[in-house]
């Protein structure tokens, strides 16, 4: 699915007028954010991302009308603009990817209409075999999500905001919730009318995290001379370009680095209020999210939407402060 999307994204930059959306997230600390170190080439690939995600909302559109050969008339399209944040109009922004979409006249219905060209549906259809044949992997992410949670259940409309980010398909409720009843179970939220709830049934016990894969490939590497009792609880750190690393700012990660912390998938006990039962915390905090990234398919995902699943991971922390505060594990891109 990743070949896919990448091929999706380079068919969508092909287009000369290719406008770039700035969008900033609101932080903690505005001043933070803005003299951070930054990634110049992660940024400029994330403003033609913003583009990318509008042009597959309408995609998803015009897949799911099925009356008219999977097309939709512009007035229908331009009153969904807002909510498909088209800032210059729907006609405006399909004009700018004559690659992707088909304009036509629709004689019928005496009104233009929109309709994908023949290369981005062969796309499309490439994307949705990728997705049935990698159907086993998505299941497993799914348990490993839901055996992130303190309760093991998450509600389903947070899982909605992430699908695409974990590879599911768009029907996962029917074809991979309803279709694996030994695994998955949908039950009504006691507290809160008209959400559903979607519980682990059958725990899968040792779970190997991508951190710990990491620290045993670090191992396992020819001629190594890293011990593993070094980095047993350590991350790969990896710095924006020109970030300057003081003394005092190593000293504290490479401190950081050897603090003990329990796993995203091992049972978490009593919280300790004591400043190192907080720390401890805290980097339990960042393996959750830190699994959670490795779970996606793109390896990031929008802040507010990791953000929906922090009470159900038992996180007391915010989720911009972990990105900022760990900028070797973390880039938190404003673009």
């Amino acid at each position: 699915m990743a070949i896919q999307t990448l091929t999706r994204i380079k068919l969508i930059l092909k287009s000369p007028n290719t406008k770039f959306i700035s969008i900033r997230l609101k932080t903690t600390s505005a001043e933070y954010v803005a003299s951070r170190a930054r990634d110049p080439t992660f940024d400029k690939l994330m403003k033609n991302y913003k583009n990318y995600l509008k042009v597959v909302s309408v995609q998803d559109l015009l897949l799911a009308d099925t009356s008219n050969n999977s097309s939709l008339s512009l007035d229908f399209l331009s009153k969904l603009s807002q909510k498909l944040h088209l800032n210059h109009g729907a006609s405006s922004f399909l004009r700018k990817y004559p690659h992707i979409f088909d304009l036509f006249y629709n004689r019928s219905k005496s009104e233009p209409f929109c309709k994908l060209t023949d290369k981005a549906l062969q796309i499309s259809r490439e994307e949705a075999a990728a997705i049935e044949a990698s159907r086993p992997v998505v299941i497993e992410r799914l348990v490993r999500i839901l055996s992130m949670s303190v309760s093991k259940s998450l509600p389903l409309r947070a899982v909605f905001k992430v699908w695409r980010e974990l590879g599911l398909p768009d029907d996962f409720e029917e074809s991979v919730i309803s279709q694996n009843p030994n695994l998955f179970s949908l039950s009504d939220a006691p507290n809160e009318p008209n959400t559903h709830i979607l519980k682990l049934e059958a725990m899968k016990p040792n779970f190997v995290t991508a951190v710990e894969s990491w620290r045993e490939d670090e191992c396992n590497k020819k001629d190594s001379k890293v011990d593993e009792s070094q980095i047993r609880f350590a991350f790969k750190q990896g710095y924006p370009p020109g970030m300057k690393l003081g003394r005092v700012f190593r000293g504290k990660v490479k401190e950081w680095q050897t603090l003990s912390y329990i796993g995203p998938y091992d049972q978490m006990g009593e919280k300790r209020k004591s400043k190192a039962g907080v720390k401890a915390l805290e980097k339990r905090a960042v393996g959750i999210v830190h699994e959670f990234l490795s779970l996606t398919v793109e390896k990031m995902i929008e802040v507010e939407k990791i953000s929906h699943f922090r009470k159900w991971f038992g996180i007391d922390f915010n989720i911009r402060d972990l990105f900022l505060d760990h900028p070797g594990i973390f880039y938190l891109s404003t673009k």
